[in-house]
């Protein structure tokens, strides 16, 4: 066998895999000695079946076999030689494929882009800033506020009801004059504004009084899920039996009780440490940003043209899809990358390629207890059919490595993180804020 290179240039390899006759023979011949003794044939018997009527049997099947096994054979060979690592799948070719006969050399060209060289990245030359934000005591009052929003009570009022009140009535749907099934209610709680019915229904009920009947007309959405009722109009006789205004609940120890602390300290603590650990993962996504950008501008290196034009071409496909909403499939002309999504690219390529270095050298790995929990995660989103997803996912290697690769690359960060040099800077929440609506925005 004989590997010889025919291109060079840059990241572009190709080289010319020679494989003889002979050495296929043999290759043949081997498989044939090995499977010699579990054979059986008709007037022979098992394991003396001579290896000139094997051959002429099996010969032809076990010739593409051991094809196949030299040539992968020789490109494994040729990759832990030279340290090569091909960015994308090789392309293999035979030459005079369809004219080769046997008895003949098989001659393969194999071409491929290989993975650069990183340079090594001294990390702790990097200068990061933390932002730190305190919960102060107005973003915890504001927080307890919004909590006991959410448990208030609504007490009787006298006069009409307004948007935010409770409304107590009883309702009777028509279409054409006629009840529909699931039309009608009794003693029903509904507060006006949360949107909770059909739109243009709620707004009719505001003014009314206890004991005030009123017909409200409303016309049901196209899309409406019961399709007998969809784009129908519809009158809903109702009438109002009581009329109640929200009370916001008190701000006590027994508001904290509600949410399972043991006081109101209690609860301002647990308030105070959500908010802090909802500032830190704000701010450790601003200096990942940071990371990343002084990453892309000190480090260099030659990347795979081949990595780059996939990855220009799935952002611009996806960018393509955002704006077009309505289109659900692939049935449209080729999305053709700007030189932005170009430039995005190369960008997303050369840092996907150097924290992957950096992991395999720092031996960062995922573990499957990590795994699991992204698989979990996943699986909430849908709900009674997490058995099915887990079976999907376990079966899915490409899913798999798309779960495991922003959990690797989290990983890889906070290894660095501890490496460079970090000087923290207490920031107010607003500064905080526009850090990352500047993130968003990019």
């Amino acid at each position: 066998m004989q590997v010889t290179e025919t291109l060079n240039e840059g990241l572009k390899r190709g080289y010319q895999i020679t494989v003889t006759a002979a050495e296929l023979d043999a290759k043949v011949q081997d498989k044939l000695t090995e499977a010699q003794p579990e054979i059986e044939m008709k007037g022979f018997r098992k394991g003396k079946v001579p290896l000139a009527l094997l051959k002429k049997q099996f010969g032809p099947r076990l010739l593409g076999e051991a094809m196949q096994e030299v040539i992968d054979g020789a490109m494994s060979e040729h990759f832990e030689t030279s340290g090569d690592r091909p960015a994308l799948q090789p392309e293999v070719k035979m030459q005079d494929g369809e004219n080769w006969n046997e008895g003949d050399d098989v001659v393969v060209d194999m071409s491929y882009e290989k993975l650069p060289e990183i340079p090594e990245v001294e990390l702790k030359s990097i200068s990061l800033e933390k932002m730190v934000v305190k919960a102060d005591d107005s973003a915890v009052d504001e927080a307890l506020k919004n909590l006991a929003e959410n448990v208030k009570d609504f007490e009787t009022k006298d006069g009409a009801a307004e948007d935010g009140d409770q409304v107590v009535f009883d309702f009777l749907g028509k279409v054409d004059g006629e009840a529909f099934e699931g039309g009608a209610a009794e003693d029903y709680p509904l507060v006006l504004g949360s949107g909770q019915f059909i739109p243009g229904f709620e707004e009719q009920l505001v003014g009314t009084k206890a004991g005030e009947s009123k017909d409200v007309t409303v016309t049901f959405p196209e899309e409406y899920q019961a399709a007998h009722l969809a784009g129908k109009e519809a009158v809903f006789e109702c009438t109002v039996k009581e009329v109640k205004a929200a009370k916001d609940a008190e701000i006590d120890d027994e508001l904290a009780k509600k949410y399972g602390a043991e006081d109101l300290d209690a609860l301002k603590g647990q308030i105070r440490e959500r908010l802090e650990a909802e500032y830190a993962g704000a701010a450790r996504a601003v200096m990942k940003r940071g990371l990343l950008d002084a990453l892309d501008e000190t480090v260099t290196f030659e990347l795979p043209p081949s990595l780059v034009e996939a990855e220009a071409g799935q952002i611009a496909h996806q960018l393509w899809h955002e704006e077009n909403p309505d289109v659900h499939d692939h049935s449209h002309d080729k999305i053709e990358p700007t030189d932005e999504h170009n430039k995005l690219a190369e960008r997303r390529v050369k840092l996907g390629l150097l924290l992957a270095e950096l992991g395999q050298k720092a031996e960062v790995q995922v573990t499957d207890a990590e795994m699991t929990q992204a698989i979990m995660n996943q699986a909430r989103q849908y709900p009674g059919q997490e058995r099915q997803f887990f079976e999907f996912i376990q079966q899915n290697a490409q899913m798999q490595q798309q779960l495991r690769a922003p959990i690797f690359e989290d990983k890889v960060v906070d290894y660095v993180f501890e490496l460079a040099d970090v000087s923290e800077k207490e920031v107010s929440k607003d500064d905080l804020t526009k850090a990352v609506e500047a993130l968003d925005e990019e």
